[in-house]
């Protein structure tokens, strides 16, 4: 039985609202066009710490970029409260291009990619020649991510007063990467961190290094603790009160050229289930025009791959085939062999 007549202009009738909202959906989405430019200082758990002109600004992605995430180092548009007052959340509606990225993955049989850094100009590995012992293949690792993600690679061994550099250096040196030796007196007098420091005014550089090698012991020594205190309310984000390298953070050098420094929490493996063999070849340039009469899909590391040839034609240093290879054979490796 009908309750209302069909025409019934009753005024208690009463109507259920829509729970998702009475406006109309639409895939249209704002401009934001008077949004405000910052670049990500370090990420916690949903939360960007954003440096937006001269002010940290707390903000949250917004929903309208969907599985679209921000990392540090991006380059982000903010609306909203970007005041940087205490308890305020502005909100992140669009992430600039990435110039570069630095990637890893869980392991080699993980296709879950992560994006750990970007636009950085520089990839610092940090590797200690004792006490830890030194993982070649970790290095040979990251200089894949390096030259796979468009980051110049540099090189930096600690500890020389404990252990010679030569070998190290020796297995390096064809592929040109440049280098700092440090020993520990050097890290507790700061002349390690002025000569590193040679290497990344004007540069955005992350710094990459499984623990104990003295990572986060150089990124200190090169940022003053006013520096540091200046970005404190990063990690009052986290509660802790201090950066203790559970995710990344950028900080700024003391330098007239500008630059900034981006510490990385300590790795023990470095997948690289994310990467393109065929883009490697790009950081050997010398290499690469030999490429051209290889067979489609070569691995540069089978009979028929072209780049012997150009060598024994003189093109190329040998030294600079083998590390190629090298570099291309550490996914199939294990970090520790």
């Amino acid at each position: 039985m009908r309750r209302y007549g069909k025409n019934s202009d009753e005024d208690d009738i009463r109507v259920r609202p829509n729970r998702k909202g009475n406006r109309p959906r639409t895939h249209i989405r704002p401009k934001h066009e008077d949004a405000s430019e910052g670049m990500v200082l370090t990420v916690d758990r949903g939360r960007l710490t954003c440096l937006v002109e001269d002010r940290l600004v707390v903000a949250m992605k917004a929903r309208e970029l969907g599985r679209k995430a921000a990392v540090v180092g991006d380059r982000v548009w903010l609306v909203g409260d970007t005041s940087g007052a205490k308890d305020t959340l502005a909100r992140i509606v669009r992430i600039g291009e990435r110039a570069s990225v630095l990637r890893r993955t869980a392991d080699d049989d993980d296709p879950y990619e992560r994006v750990v850094v970007a636009n950085a100009d520089q990839l610092a590995i940090v590797t200690a020649l004792a006490d830890p012992e030194p993982r070649p293949r970790l290095i040979d690792r990251c200089l894949v991510a390096a030259y796979d993600g468009g980051l110049e690679p540099l090189l930096v061994l600690t500890k020389s007063d404990l252990a010679p550099a030569d070998d190290l250096l020796q297995m390096y040196g064809a592929l040109g990467v440049p280098h700092v030796v440090t020993t520990h007196d050097e890290f507790v007098d700061g002349a390690a961190a002025d000569r590193v420091h040679e290497y990344l005014a004007g540069r955005t550089t992350a710094f990459v290094g499984h623990s104990g090698v003295g990572k986060t012991t150089l990124v200190n020594a090169l940022v003053p603790e006013e520096r540091r205190r200046s970005t404190g309310h990063v990690n009052a984000v986290t509660g802790r009160g201090r950066h203790t390298t559970t995710s990344a953070l950028a900080l700024p050098l003391a330098d007239a050229r500008g630059g900034w420094v981006i510490d990385t929490p300590g790795v023990r493996s470095f997948g690289l289930n994310h990467v393109d063999p065929t883009r490697v070849i790009h950081a050997f340039p010398d290499l690469e025009p030999g490429t051209e009469n290889c067979p489609r899909g070569c691995s540069h590391d089978e009979p028929e791959c072209a780049l012997d040839q150009w060598v024994a034609e003189g093109h190329a240093d040998p030294a600079r085939l083998h590390s190629l290879r090298r570099l291309l054979a550490t996914r199939e490796r294990h970090e520790g062999d």
